[in-house]
């Protein structure tokens, strides 16, 4: 997993990794998940990848659009 920017020094996003369809997010308290084109969609993950990418702006915008709408929860 690739070191989240955290450009705003508060995130609670710590680490992603980004696939053609799919991108996976590490939060501080050490849970993964999933989130894919299927779930929640194309469109929410291929902004999440532009906000993981950016390194600023992710955590805000899974807690506002996503929450719980993940594919897959991996740890």
């Amino acid at each position: 997993m690739k070191k989240y920017g955290n450009k705003n020094e508060q995130s609670g996003v710590v680490a992603y990794e980004i696939g053609d369809d799919f991108i996976e997010v590490r939060f501080v308290d050490g849970k993964e998940y999933l989130y894919n084109h299927e779930k929640p969609g194309k469109l929410h993950v291929e902004k999440m990848k532009t906000l993981a990418l950016a390194g600023i702006g992710l955590a805000t915008y899974i807690n506002v659009n996503v929450r719980e709408n993940y594919w897959k929860k991996l740890s």
